[in-house]
């Protein structure tokens, strides 16, 4: 997803009625919907910065065998998201009403940014 493309799919969401998230029947169907509610580049930038920081308390957990570590996970993940939602996307966060495929579209898009496909 290009800047303009991902301008243009924010101004699309914002003047289209909202999306119930569970009326999604697979995740195939809500990954496309879940980049449209990132389609500001500030969010996509704390969600990938949080991921990372959440792969980094988990491979601390599995060295110190020290369960805080899980916590930090947590607030990495779901602190630099939120804020990338409530602060720069203006909308509320997908987990809300949909947590498993809201975690998937996380590390889906994760995976695309490495990959090139969702820009930063």
């Amino acid at each position: 997803m290009t800047t303009a493309s991902s301008d243009a799919a924010h101004a699309a969401s914002s003047a289209t009625p909202a999306v119930d998230p569970r009326s999604f029947r697979s995740f195939a169907e809500f990954y496309p919907f879940y980049l449209t509610e990132h389609s500001n580049r500030t969010c996509r930038r704390l969600h990938f910065a949080g991921s990372s920081l959440t792969l980094v308390c988990l491979a601390a957990l599995v060295l110190t065998r020290n369960p805080l570590w899980v916590l930090a996970a947590l607030l990495c993940g779901y602190g630099f998201a939120w804020v990338g939602h409530f602060g720069f996307e203006k909308n509320r966060p997908a987990s809300f009403k949909r947590p498993l495929y809201s975690l998937m579209g996380d590390w889906a898009m994760y995976r695309d940014i490495w990959a090139g496909k969702v820009k930063l």
